[in-house]
């Protein structure tokens, strides 16, 4: 290690002592990765090791790296180490306290790298079937186009008050469910039963596997798990499905592991990167499902005239290969690792995550000398399968006024979110055309989402653009209701197009938000329960459809706008530090909460 010191300023004893110590102890290996940056400490760490104690030492040092590391962090720039006279029992102090979290993590991560880009891209990938399978009954389960065969029968809409020998679908009759079980006259409830089954599924699954990846499993092996289940259950689905109930308990089996997916992917690529990208990454998987969404009306159009079941194997067959992805090169959430006490895990994933030898050798030589690990690792190990749940909604009543209140929030949202693309069976528009379109939206919604997401307030942006949305589907339930001419169908479109823009970017944010506003701990159950709320939101939306047609936009439009004031009631986070455990959570939002009654006096 070359160092420049100055020997004018220090005394010739201190420092042949000190550095006859320092040479002979391991930490001249730590600090040996940080001389050219703190040149300045070296002299100064010498000439204190000189006259003190050797059993200070250990201490000294911890305080001196800390403090470094808060300088790296961008604190202030205050000596690194205490001067001679300074009591031990200041350093002493100053040495046990450790840095949050975040800090090491953004620390040791540095810049976002093409390994951090990596691992958060393969991750937010699994939206993309989580698209495909949340939508795929837009064009599995429809009405297929029919027309009449006999001439001399009187037309009529109604398709059941036919002869059946008056009539005749347009395509083969295997390209929709309604058409090969002959559901046409079915009632909206047995029509209905598929979507809402896949929905009910994705609800039970939430609750019975809310708490999984907090607490036994992992992150990654619950997405690993939901993908499979989800496939695996999708192909068994095109292989023996005979009759309606089959059909709809396969597709609650589908439902119930895709109920996982998007929280674990979205939990997970924000866990594998510092703090200061988290928001950026998070609009990955959002464009993800987008191209998910979008691939459904590609998929269907090239594989127009064909059975329905080959676009389940389309979709499923990949999603299966990803999962081979999944399983060999995704890494770990670190935080996750960290809160469950597997310090040489934990260790080992930033190595691999860091990716350059610099932040590997700050790391090792971090963990080395100070107690990370001593104090957080007591978090986590007493959480079994539904401890976070039980704190969530009985220990802690600010955690669930939060709770409820976000959950009603995102109830609103998922039923417009995921009813508005099952509705435009009723637009006199080109399914494909307008499933595309809307698939589309969903991009310039990340898009705003990202945006946003450092410019607006999180409360300020759920319930503008929930508000909006509800405008948009009253008044598009007020345009189909005039029996508007041909020639204004495009504006009926658009106005489609803004509310499911504006649910769309609500639906980011919102998920967004509910990262923010729970500590690790009890973080992916929260967002298990919101995503639970979105999706009761999805099951009551076909029977809605199915019942009322084109009425159907203006209950979705009530219940969005009455359920996005509910936002009023949760606490902002933007540009707020994540939290670790619910006492740190509950402690911040004290000194905000008195810090703005002060400001207010």
């Amino acid at each position: 290690m070359s160092m420049m010191m100055p020997r004018s300023k220090y005394s010739t004893e201190g420092l042949q002592m000190g550095w006859r110590w320092f040479r002979s102890s391991a930490w001249a290996r730590h600090f040996s990765l940080v001389a050219d940056i703190h040149v300045g400490i070296v002299p100064n760490l010498l000439e204190e090791l000189g006259h003190v104690n050797e059993k200070q030492i250990p201490a000294r040092l911890q305080a001196a790296v800390q403090q470094m590391m808060r300088y790296e962090m961008g604190g202030d720039a205050t000596p690194l180490l205490s001067c001679a006279s300074e009591s031990p029992t200041t350093t002493t102090k100053a040495s046990s306290s450790t840095l949050p979290l975040d800090d090491i993590i953004q620390l040791c991560l540095g810049d976002f790298g093409w390994a951090q880009f990596f691992q958060s891209s393969v991750v937010s990938l699994a939206m993309l079937f989580d698209a495909q399978q949340t939508f795929i009954s837009v064009f599995t389960d429809l009405y297929p186009a029919w027309h009449y065969t006999d001439t001399t029968t009187t037309h009529d809409d109604d398709i059941c008050q036919l002869p059946k020998n008056s009539w005749a679908w347009d395509m083969p009759p295997d390209v929709s469910i309604v058409s090969e079980w002959s559901l046409e006259c079915a009632g909206s409830f047995i029509t209905g039963l598929p979507a809402s089954s896949f929905f009910l599924g994705c609800l039970a699954g939430g609750l019975i596997l809310a708490t999984l990846a907090d607490s036994s499993m992992g992150r990654k092996n619950m997405l690993l798990l939901s993908c499979l289940l989800m496939s695996l259950s999708g192909l068994l689905l095109t292989a023996i499905s005979s009759n309606i109930w089959m059909y709809s308990a396969l597709r609650f089996i589908s439902g119930f592991g895709r109920a996982s997916i998007g929280t674990s992917a979205l939990v997970l690529s924000t866990e594998l990167v510092g703090k200061r990208w988290r928001g950026q990454v998070g609009i990955i998987g959002f464009v993800d499902f987008m191209l998910g969404f979008l691939s459904l009306p590609a998929i269907a159009y090239l594989n127009r005239g064909s059975s329905w079941r080959s676009l389940y194997l389309w979709t499923c067959v990949p999603s299966l290969f990803y999962c081979v992805l999944v399983g060999f090169f995704v890494h770990e959430s670190p935080r996750w690792l960290f809160l469950r006490g597997r310090k040489h895990k934990f260790v080992s994933t930033l190595k691999s995550l860091a990716g350059n030898h610099n932040s590997t050798d700050r790391l090792n030589y971090y963990l080395a000398i100070t107690n990370i690990g001593e104090d957080h690792n007591k978090v986590g190990h007493d959480h079994d399968l539904y401890s976070a749940i039980k704190t969530l909604l009985i220990e802690k009543t600010w955690a669930m006024r939060r709770l409820l209140a976000v959950m009603g929030v995102g109830f609103g949202i998922g039923m417009v979110y995921y009813g508005m693309p099952l509705g435009l069976r009723s637009l006199r528009f080109n399914l494909y055309a307008s499933v595309a379109l809307n698939a589309l939206s969903e991009l310039p919604a990340s898009l705003a989402t990202s945006f946003l997401i450092e410019r607006l307030d999180r409360k300020a942006s759920v319930l503008g653009f929930s508000v909006l949305s509800g405008v948009c589907s009253i008044l598009l339930m007020l345009m189909m209701m005039t029996r508007s001419t041909y020639s204004t169908e495009g504006l009926q479109m658009g106005v489609e197009l803004v509310s499911f823009f504006s649910v769309g970017t609500a639906f980011d944010v919102l998920l967004i938000y509910t990262l923010e506003l729970f500590p690790t701990c009890v973080r992916n159950s929260a967002m298990s329960m919101v995503r639970q709320a979105l999706v009761l939101g999805g099951v009551f939306s076909p029977v809605v459809v199915s019942a009322s047609g084109s009425v159907s936009y203006g209950v979705f439009g009530v219940i969005i706008g009455l359920c996005g004031l509910l936002v009023i009631f949760l606490p902002e986070t933007r540009g707020l530090a994540l939290c670790d455990t619910m006492d740190e959570e509950e402690q911040k939002s004290k000194e905000r909460a008195a810090a703005a009654s002060t400001s207010l006096v």
